[in-house]
């Protein structure tokens, strides 16, 4: 095994991607093999099925890439879900009710998205709540805003064929997978702030140990309140994904996700301890999570089934993570 880990290829991919990348082919196949015997005429090598997990893997995606911001922080996100709905249900309403133009919803979506994060990052780097319960509470705020916005009504985007549905090219573009391209694009935008900018640096010492990063002279408030804030942001770019996707949107709702995106980046090797993080371990944990979900509902079972699967993989990768880093000290 460690001649493997050792391969100059394998360390230039990294071994747990290529883990990661096995998986999905992995499920793939299984699913493939597994959906015709388990539900008689349904199929899931088809066109349709892969472009559906695509659609979850999106949005998923992108609040992956968020909280893997706040996670390499050494701090959690749990309103992210919440959060990606009550963009989705403002910026709507505005749409629908109010014939506000539709390239400013989507920005009012952003905007949503961006206040939550700077809400999450001053309670947490400033007045230095714990991020579990500042996040808790605006998990309800998000909640209750998007609620009272609609007056509890739930908000339909435009489908295809209406007039202001050019939004939708952001998801499908003639059978093209523009959504694929856009968060490939944006991942790869977040894995330079990441790892080759003095803000990501900086995060990735405070996850790993804060208060020698604040006695070395840093301002630790302004990048952990930033992690937030890049989290927020892509909460509400998150959302007009969810939208492209799906059209409809309830109040109340987005609880789930938040433990999918989170899921996504534990499996692809963001440490919950903090200090270590990876963008595309991220993504690839998103199209694993989506792959999950698409192959579960193809075999005729219920969506509880997935939340079974993904505890049970997080519980493993977080036990993964505890002994490889008691194996390092």
């Amino acid at each position: 095994m460690e001649k493997i880990k050792n391969n100059k290829i394998v360390k230039a991919i990294g071994f747990n991607r290529i883990v990661l990348i096995g998986v999905i082919i992995l499920l793939y196949v299984l699913f493939s093999v597994l959906t015709p015997v388990l539900h008689a005429g349904t199929t899931f090598v088809s066109y349709e099925r892969i472009m559906s997990a695509l659609n979850y893997a999106y949005f998923i995606g992108f609040l992956a890439l968020g909280v893997t911001f706040v996670i390499a922080t050494g701090g959690i996100d749990f309103s992210i879900g919440p959060v990606m709905f009550a963009s989705a249900l403002i910026s709507g309403y505005c749409l629908t009710k109010y014939n506000v133009p539709l390239p400013v919803c989507l920005l009012i979506s952003i905007g949503v998205g961006l206040l939550f994060g700077v809400l999450n990052g001053y309670f947490v780097a400033y007045r230095f709540l714990p991020s579990f319960i500042t996040s808790m509470a605006s998990m309800q705020i998000a909640k209750g805003i998007g609620s009272v916005f609609t007056k509890t009504q739930s908000v339909t985007w435009p489908a295809s064929a209406a007039e202001n549905s050019w939004y939708r090219y952001l998801i499908k573009w003639n059978n093209i997978p523009t959504g694929l391209i856009l968060l490939c694009i944006v991942a790869a935008i977040c894995a330079v702030v990441l790892h080759k900018t003095r803000a990501g640096r900086y995060m990735l010492c405070i996850g790993s140990n804060k208060e020698a990063v604040r006695l070395s002279g840093v301002n630790t408030k302004r990048w952990e309140m930033l992690a937030y804030m890049i989290c927020g942001l892509l909460a509400g770019i998150a959302a007009i994904f969810y939208v492209g996707a799906y059209t409809t949107v309830q109040p109340g709702l987005g609880d789930t996700f938040n433990n999918e995106a989170i899921a996504a980046c534990v499996m692809g090797g963001t440490s919950m301890a903090g200090g270590l993080a990876s963008i595309l371990g991220s993504i690839i944990g998103a199209v694993i999570v989506a792959l999950m979900q698409e192959g579960i509902l193809a075999m005729g079972f219920t969506i509880s089934y997935q939340y079974v699967l993904t505890g049970l993989i997080v519980l493993a990768a977080v036990t993964a993570d505890i002994m490889s880093r008691k194996r390092k000290n």
